[in-house]
Formats: C-alpha cells, sequence, structure tokens
C-alpha cells in the first residue's frame, strides 16, 4: 500500500509539471515574421523616360526678302555648312550700292581735302596763310579720312548682311521641320522659324526619379531603355549627370542619360522607359502593409530579436505600393517583423516565430 501511494503522488507531480509546461508554452503568442525587401524603384523597376535630340536648333532668317530657292526638306541629313535656301534681298541690294556710291563720295572728298591739306602746310611755313586756315585745312582733312572709314564700315556690313541670304545648316543632323516655300515674304525681326535642325544619332534621355532611387545614380552608370514601338528591343544607356539637388514641386532627381542612335530607330520625342540595373538596393526597403503599427508615436514595427525578444522599433514610411509599403529608414534587411502585430507587445514581450501565413510568402 505504501508502494502505491508512493507510485500515485509521482504520477500527479508529473501531470502537475507537465501542464505547467504547457501553461508557459501556450502563453507565449506564435507570430509569423517576414523580413524586409528592396523597394521596387530600387530594384530595377522601370521608369518613364523622356527622349531628346542631342542637339536642336531653330533657323531663323537674318535678313528681310523673298524665298529664292529651297534646297531641303523634312526628314533630310545634311551636313555642317550646306545650303538650305536662298533669300532674294531687293532693299538690301539697294543700299549696297548706295553705300558703295557714297564710299565713292567720300573718297573723292577726302582726296581733294589731302590736297588742300598738304598745300596749306607749306603756305602756312612762308607765311602766305594764317596758322588758323592751315589748322581748318588739316581738320577738314581729317573729317573726311573719318567719312571714309564711316562708309567702309557701312559697305562691311551690308556686305555680310548680304552674306546672309544664304540659310546655311549650323551643324550636321536632321531637317525636322520647313515652314517655308518659294516666294514666301521672310521677315528678319520677330519672323516665323525657316526649318528645324535637329541631331539624332545621339540622343538625351531625361529620367524624374524618386526620391528613393535619388542616391543611386552616379556618371557612367549603365541602364536598359525600352519603348513601346520597339517591343523586345533593349536599347543601352549610360547616366552622364544629374541635377544634384531634388525638384521642390515633385521631390524627384532630374537624370540625364545618354544613348547612341546611329541608325535612327529611336524618335527623338518618344517616351521610353528606362530601367536602372545598378541602383543602390539599400536606398529604400519594403515590408507588406500588415506589419506596420499606427498610433501616436507614429508608424512602428515589432522587430523580433535573436533571443526571442520583441523590440518596438519606430520607422519612417514612403510610398504605398498597395500590399506593400515603403520604409526609408528603421529596419534592415536581415531583421524579422511580426506580421500583425498586437497592440499590446511592447519592448522585451517574449514570442516564438511560427511559419509565415500563405499570403505573407507570396508578399
Amino acid at each position: 500500500m505504501v508502494l502505491g501511494a508512493i507510485a500515485g503522488l509521482l504520477v500527479r507531480s508529473q501531470h502537475r509539471t507537465a501542464l505547467a509546461t504547457t501553461t508557459r508554452v501556450l502563453s507565449v503568442p506564435s507570430v509569423a515574421v517576414v523580413s524586409p525587401k528592396p523597394s521596387p524603384a530600387a530594384s530595377g523597376m522601370p521608369l518613364p523616360a523622356e527622349i531628346k535630340a542631342w542637339v536642336e536648333t531653330p533657323i531663323f532668317s537674318r535678313v528681310n526678302g523673298y524665298l529664292k530657292r529651297r534646297y531641303v526638306d523634312i526628314g533630310e541629313d545634311v551636313v555642317a555648312g550646306q545650303l538650305l535656301a536662298e533669300i532674294d534681298t531687293p532693299e538690301v541690294r539697294q543700299e549696297y550700292a548706295r553705300a558703295q556710291g557714297q564710299l565713292v563720295q567720300a573718297q573723292a572728298a577726302l582726296g581733294t581735302a589731302k590736297q588742300y591739306s598738304d598745300r596749306w602746310a607749306l603756305l602756312v611755313k612762308s607765311g602766305s596763310v594764317s596758322v588758323q586756315e592751315n589748322a581748318d585745312k588739316q581738320a577738314d582733312y581729317s573729317l573726311k579720312a573719318a567719312a571714309v572709314e564711316s562708309a567702309r564700315a557701312e559697305v562691311r556690313r551690308l556686305e555680310e548682311l548680304l552674306s546672309f541670304n544664304r540659310v546655311t545648316a549650323s551643324f550636321a543632323g536632321t531637317i525636322t521641320a520647313r515652314n517655308i516655300d518659294s516666294g514666301d515674304l521672310i521677315v528678319a525681326a520677330g519672323g516665323k522659324e525657316l526649318f528645324h535642325l535637329a541631331q539624332t544619332r545621339k540622343l538625351r534621355v531625361f529620367v524624374q526619379a524618386p526620391q528613393g532611387m535619388a542616391l543611386g545614380f552616379r556618371p557612367g552608370q549603365t541602364a536598359e531603355l525600352t519603348l513601346q514601338e520597339r517591343p523586345g528591343r533593349v536599347f543601352p544607356a549610360k547616366v552622364v549627370r544629374t541635377a544634384g539637388v531634388m525638384a521642390s514641386d515633385s521631390r524627384t532627381l532630374l537624370v540625364e542619360l545618354e544613348v547612341d542612335n546611329p541608325k535612327q530607330e529611336i524618335l527623338a520625342g518618344s517616351y521610353a522607359q528606362a530601367r536602372f540595373t545598378e541602383t543602390n538596393a539599400e536606398a529604400a526597403l519594403t515590408l507588406p502593409g500588415n506589419t506596420v503599427l499606427f498610433g501616436a508615436e507614429g508608424p512602428r514595427v515589432c522587430v523580433v530579436k535573436e533571443d526571442g525578444k520583441i523590440e518596438v522599433r519606430p520607422v519612417k514610411l514612403g510610398r504605398d505600393f498597395g500590399q506593400m509599403i515603403e520604409v526609408i529608414t528603421g529596419v534592415g534587411l536581415k531583421d524579422r517583423i511580426v506580421v500583425n502585430p498586437s497592440e499590446s507587445f511592447e519592448n522585451g514581450s517574449t514570442v516564438s516565430i511560427s511559419e509565415p501565413p500563405a499570403d505573407s510568402k507570396k508578399q
């Protein structure tokens, strides 16, 4: 009987110990955790890009007149200095002829003044004329010489103006617009654009990068350019410079790239998608939206440390991608973040980690 009593006590003790252990285990909440992932922007998210010609310029006339002849049309490639059009300038020709006549008159008057100047210079030495009369002749000669120089300058000005009747290309490129035709009236001051010239064998690409990517750009960095009208094609581009500051209205950074276009397969003025393959993956991270606690203290997440203790950590949020939300600061790639954290969690709370739910795995 004594042995039976002892055996019964041992069994009851074991039951109590097992019950206490089970109670302690059940009192520790089980949580699912996820780790942050690189932001879509930092991991190669395509950004909208605007493509522009490497160099482009409108071409205007420097003289008034009528279009005598046009030599090029839209879509034609031209070389630097190539003649694009000729302008008939009858008024400038008349002014030039009059200026030439005035130069001849001024030169004749200068010759006469020179003779009188030389003669009076001799006569004043012999006392035949007064010093004042000689001074007047010398001054008249100087005035006539100045008049000749003025007439020459006017002739040179009109010669330069006449040369503008030849409209030429300022650099090699493609004519992208033509707004005149033979016989049209050409007005220099405030007149319309004659041609538009663009250099398109190399192109500039402009991208407005979001703040989360702003620190990940450097000159020489590579990118991939894709266009809707060129499905399956990828055009390599590289970063040449950035604006260096965020735009105050959009909080984006202007990034300029260049892309070679020897076959002119890309049209200037198009829109494209630019994917940067070497951006800084640490610039921003993302977490499922159901990992963030919102309250008076601001957004927070619960991080499970190595010892199974909770650390409630404040975070700074960025853009909302729907199920995922961008986290600018507060977490790292290796942190274990509690999914659907309880409001009762506080620093030092003990938890056990279970498998994350299926929807969290997909995220």
